[in-house]
This record gives structure tokens, sequence and C-alpha cells, in this order.
């Protein structure tokens, strides 16, 4: 036998001997590394381009309050509204990309850059999806002062009215919407008047001073309830939940007004992956509560919590499916 049978250097031991503790180690440590999951260190700020009160608004605020409560910072809604949500946007794409500023946006922020004065500017080359948050049917909404209780009846009351009928726009999907509907419509003398937010258009067509309007179900469903206004037909593929005895536009017999809303988070480009995945971790969570599920409900909408990479997908989507209706009716 060699001498080294009979006689083991102390470092050699002692190496070994931490080679095992490591082993034996390296499962639990690599669970426990996988648990970590990131969280803001100061308050959040939820920055939501459009005036308050309508149905992006509602939506950020009761996210907002409850990822709080999950992440034990205040995530404080800030509302930005102006240039058809490029205000708000911007605000986050100049942000540090550290997950502590978030915008919450919806489709009409792909149709930015087709904005006249606005330089091209496209706020998603600047931005990283995170995830959807809800989404919703669009709704077509009109003024109870109409004598119209059907989508058909005030395509054909627009269409033979001495007085043109005018159209309210918060953002520019809704004046190609208008477009759209002018011209298959057939409503040669529709007027748009454009608005900042969704409250204000509420306001104007319950006193009829704006006929109808493209919008989310949260701001009209009170006042379809009450009598006030009327939601003639919802825009997704089937009826929403909050309004069973409200057709689809397909049902009613358009089709091609079919819209479907979706309420995503968007962080300042660059943002570490370990931040949105935390983010969306912690979304998850946050639309399994009583409060948040109510107000997402409330607006005829469904949680649609996703990854990354699909709402990314999503988002591109929605690209290439607006870009080509623009192409159709140019933004003036």
């Amino acid at each position: 036998m060699t001498p080294s049978t009979f006689f083991r250097p102390p470092w050699r031991a002692a190496t070994a001997a931490l080679a095992a503790a490591a082993a034996a180690l390296a499962p639990g440590a690599h669970a426990q590394a996988q648990q970590v999951v990131w969280k803001p260190t100061h308050p959040v700020t939820l920055v939501v381009p459009y005036a308050a009160g309508g149905g992006t608004d509602a939506t950020a605020r009761a996210v907002a309050k409850q990822l709080g409560v999950l992440w034990g910072q205040p995530v404080v809604v800030e509302n930005m509204p102006g240039a058809d949500g490029l205000i708000g946007s911007r605000r986050v794409m100049e942000a540090k990309a550290d997950g502590h500023t978030l915008l919450l946006q919806v489709p009409a922020i792909v149709l930015t850059k087709y904005m006249p004065g606005l330089k091209g500017i496209d706020p998603l080359a600047r931005l990283t999806p995170v995830t959807a948050v809800s989404q919703s049917p669009a709704a077509i909404v009109a003024s109870a002062k109409l004598p119209v209780k059907t989508l058909a009846e005030l395509f054909q009351h627009c269409k033979a009215a001495a007085t043109p009928c005018s159209l309210a726009s918060g953002e520019s999907l809704a004046r190609i919407s208008g477009k759209q509907l002018a011209d298959e419509a057939g409503i040669a003398n529709l007027i748009t008047v454009n608005y900042r937010g969704t409250g204000a258009i509420v306001t104007d067509m319950i006193a009829n001073n704006v006929n109808f309007s493209f919008t989310g179900i949260t701001a009209a469903l009170p006042h379809h309830k009450a009598g006030t206004l009327r939601i003639l037909a919802t825009q997704g593929t089937k009826r929403a939940a909050a309004l069973p005895d409200v057709p689809t536009t397909a049902e009613a017999g358009f089709p091609q007004f079919q819209s479907v809303t979706w309420f995503g988070l968007f962080a300042p480009k660059d943002t570490p992956a370990a931040a949105t995945q935390g983010i969306v971790a912690a979304l998850r969570e946050a639309v399994k509560d009583a409060d948040v599920q109510k107000t997402i409900a409330a607006a005829g909408a469904e949680p649609v919590v996703n990854s990354p990479a699909e709402f990314a997908a999503q988002v591109q989507h929605e690209s290439e499916r607006l870009g080509a209706l623009v192409k159709r009716y140019p933004l003036e």
C-alpha cells in the first residue's frame, strides 16, 4: 500500500466535507432562490393616461389598492390625460426602468405613431409589455333622448335626421371606429367631437349634446340602468356578463364593428425581467381579491393576467389589426 492509503491531508478532508455539505444543501438552496420574487422597495406610481372616471381609471385604482397590500408599498394612481394618451405614456417612457413606474394602457396606444402632429412617436418602442390585467368588449352607447332602441334604428335615424348626428370620441381608436361606422353604415355627415375623457362624454350624452359614442362599459353601465343612456350593443364575440340582455354588434347585424379592449400594464424599456415577472406574480394574486373582481366585473370585463411574452404577442397582433384599419381610415 502507498502512504496515501494511511494518511489523508487535513485540507483534503475539509474540502471533501464542504463539498458534501454543499451537495446536501444544493436542492434546498436552489428552491429557496426560486422562491425569491421581486418586490418594490419604495412607492410605485401607476400612470393612467386618461382622465379620472373611465374604465381604465377604475381598473387602475382597484388593482393599485390590492398591489399595495401585497407589496407593503403604496401604489399611487396618477391621471395624466392629453395627446391621446401620449402625455401619460411619455411619463413612463422616460422613467427609471426599475419596476417602480408603470403604465396602464388600452389598444389605442398602438395608434399613437399614426397621429398627425406627434411626429411618428411610437411609445411601444420605449416601453416593455408586462401583462394584460383584464379585457372587456367596448360598447356603442347612445343618449336615451334619441328616438332609438337598437343599433339599426340609430343608423337609420342618423341617415334621415335633418341635423347631423354627432359621435363623441375620447381617443384615437374611437375616431377610427367612427370613420369606419360612417363609411360602412352609410352616415355621410357624421360629426366627430373630441373629448379628453370618458366622464365628460357621458355627461354630454346624457344631455344629448352629443348623440352617441364608442366607449367602455364601465362608465355607461349605471346610466344605462338608470335609463339616461342606452347601451345599444357590445362589441365582443359574446354578450357581456354585466349586460346579458344587450346584443353583440354581430347579433345586431353589424359584425364588422367588433372590438375587445384590453387593459394592460407597461414598464419603461429595459426593465429587468425579474421586475416584470414579480409584477405579474403579484397581479395574479391581486385579481383574486373580491373587490378587484367586483370592479372588473362591473366593467363587463374579466381578468386576463398573462406573461410578458404572451402580452407582447397580444399587443403585436393588435398593432397589425389596427394598423390595417388606420390605412383605410387615416387619422386627421
